[in-house]
Order: C-alpha cells, then sequence, then structure tokens
C-alpha cells in the first residue's frame, strides 16, 4: 500500500518538530487534530525525538495529550530508556511522573537493557 506523499510530508514535519522541540507548533499541530501518538515506519511516536533530544516541555506536553510514555518501538526501544540512555535527567523525570501516576505499568528497560536506575 502506497502512502499519501502529502501525508508523509506531513508526519517528516512533525516529527521534525518533535526533533527540534517546537513545542507551541505541535501542540497547534495535535489541538487541529494531529494524533498524539503519530508514529513513522518505525514504531516511534512524537515523543521518542522529543525525549531523545532532551526537549523536556515537549515531553510534558505530548504526555499530556495522550502520548504513550511506555509505547516500545519496532526495534524494543522506549521514550524513557531512550532519555535515559541520554542522560536527559529533565526528560527522565517528566516521563516517569507521568508513567507513574498513569495508573499503568510500562516497560523501563529497553532492546539493550538500559533502565532508570543505569
Amino acid at each position: 500500500m502506497n502512502a499519501d506523499p502529502e501525508l508523509q510530508e506531513f508526519a517528516a514535519r512533525a516529527f521534525d518538530l518533535a526533533r527540534a522541540g517546537d513545542t507551541e507548533s505541535l501542540r497547534s499541530g495535535v489541538g487541529a487534530g494531529v494524533p498524539a501518538d503519530l508514529t513513522n515506519g518505525k514504531g516511534d511516536t512524537l515523543l521518542m525525538p522529543a525525549a531523545y533530544y532532551g526537549h523536556g516541555e515537549t515531553v510534558r506536553m505530548l504526555v499530556s495529550c495522550g502520548t504513550d510514555p511506555g509505547r516500545i518501538n519496532g526495534r524494543g526501544r522506549t521514550p524513557l530508556a531512550r532519555a535515559v540512555f541520554r542522560k536527559e535527567s529533565a526528560v527522565v523525570r517528566g516521563v516517569a511522573r507521568r508513567r507513574c501516576g498513569s495508573g499503568r505499568r510500562h516497560p523501563v528497560r529497553d532492546g539493550y537493557g538500559a533502565n532508570v536506575r543505569e
């Protein structure tokens, strides 16, 4: 099945905004109907690049809009584990607070065995 090129470009822009930490533009997009759990071909949600690049405000906004912080991508990684790997303590705290407050259990380890205590 071939994806619509316009839709692919739109999704790529959304992931660029997450990677850059452009919280307000992403907030506007999510408010206009962009799924907070938008997923790319690797199984990453918008939360993965935001967490990986240390954009705590963007992470908190995406999680508050419904992105699952425990969602595992195609490589067995979670946003929390990627933030731990990058030693992004503000992101780890933001995701862990949401994770603990959600009442759901999310995996803390990724495919490489990284966890919050290491």
